[in-house]
Order: structure tokens, then sequence, then C-alpha cells
């Protein structure tokens, strides 16, 4: 489903990324670890498109998108990939529901469309009691399977997780690790996550190791 090949990252003298290849396919977990300043943030973001390589192509089912227009791309990331930060980046003005909403919206939903699935993404993730409840009034865990939910929104092709659970206790974040697995088997989604969890990053169907912008073990 994605094929990266010959990837590199250059910001000015230092080389982050050091000729990266990589496929990954439909339905697969992906974990990715090794030690701070490997690079893998880097990678996770050039193959979620929202930075591009400095050498090298990105590829979703044949199609370049390390070469596609700003606006194109924008589509086609809104459309195809779902993004988990480790800080979820809830909009704090707006409820859980509005938050899940925002990317059927961008992607021209209706706003009974987008809430119809935004209340079933909520549901499954047992938060149909906060819909309309603000990111300061959900706790640690709840806050971040609302962002679950919102990368959920538009039924992606991939979603990219970075350090997800980093900012979560133990039982949350064991809770969370669970979801992505329960994800893939009732939806068949694929995640591609950057971890520092070994516990969760063992989990995965392959664990990709990166030491200085290489990946050493796969």
């Amino acid at each position: 489903m994605i094929s990266a090949t010959g990837i590199t990252k250059v910001y000015g003298t230092l080389q982050v990324l050091k000729g990266i290849n990589l496929q990954i396919s439909k339905r697969e977990i992906v974990s990715i670890v090794g030690d701070s300043g490997a690079g893998k943030t880097t990678l996770l973001q050039i193959l979620g498109t929202l930075d591009s390589p400095s050498s090298g192509e990105v590829l979703y089912d044949g199609i370049r998108v390390s070469s596609l227009k700003q606006k194109p791309l924008a589509d086609f990331r809104n459309r195809n990939i779902g993004f988990i930060f480790q800080f979820h980046q809830l909009l704090p003005e707006f409820s859980c529901i509005e938050n899940v909403c925002m990317p059927g919206f961008i992607a021209g939903q209706s706003k009974s469309e987008a809430e119809k699935r935004a209340k079933e993404l909520l549901d499954y993730l047992h938060l149909g009691h906060r819909y309309h409840h603000k990111p300061n009034e959900l706790s640690g865990g709840e806050q971040q399977r609302c962002a679950v939910a919102r990368a959920l929104m538009n039924s992606p092709q991939v979603v990219f997780a970075d350090e997800p659970s980093g900012n979560l206790d133990s039982k949350n974040a064991n809770e969370l690790h669970q979801l992505f697995l329960d994800l893939r088997r009732d939806f068949g989604y694929t995640f591609v996550i950057v971890t520092h969890n070994e516990d969760f990053a063992d989990m995965a169907d392959r664990k990709l190791v990166m030491k200085d912008g290489m990946i050493v073990d796969n």
C-alpha cells in the first residue's frame, strides 16, 4: 500500500534520514523504535506527507504523493491519512464531537453526515456520554480516544501515531494499545506507530529499529 524508496532528509548540514526503503501493507501494524534523534518522527512525517523528503519518493497505491502540489496533497492527506499525536492536539474551544467532525467538514461532509459518523466512532470508543464535553472536561485517556476518533473520521487508508501513549499512565496506555489492535481487527485499519513503549512495539506485526537515520532491524 505504501512504498518509500531512497528517502533522505537533510537540514542544513545535518542528514537526519540516510536512504530509507520501506514497504507497508494494508491492515499491517508497524512500530518504529529507536533512541531520540534516530529520525523516527521525521520518517513518520514524511510518510504521512506532513514533510517532504530531500530525495526519494513516497507512493500510496502507485500515487506519487511526494510530487503532488499543495492543494491536491492537502486533499489527499485529509481523505486518506489520519494522525494521532502525543498531546492529542484537540481544539480547546470545541466539544469532543465538534473536534471529531473537523476532518469531515474539511472533506465537504454535511453537518448531519459528519455528526452521524462522529457519534458512531465515539460510541465505539466508549465516549458516547462525552459528545458535548470540552477537552478540558475529559480525562487524559478520554482526550486521546477523542483524538483517535478524529483520526478515523474519514476512514483513512493509514493512521500515523507519534508516541500516542507517551502522555498517559500505564492503565490508559495499555487500553490505547489494545484499542489499536481492536480497530485493525474490526475495521482493517493500518497503523504506523512511533513509540518508546517496548511492550507495545513488540505487539505490532513488525518492529522497525532506527539508528542514526537508518533502519537497522525490521
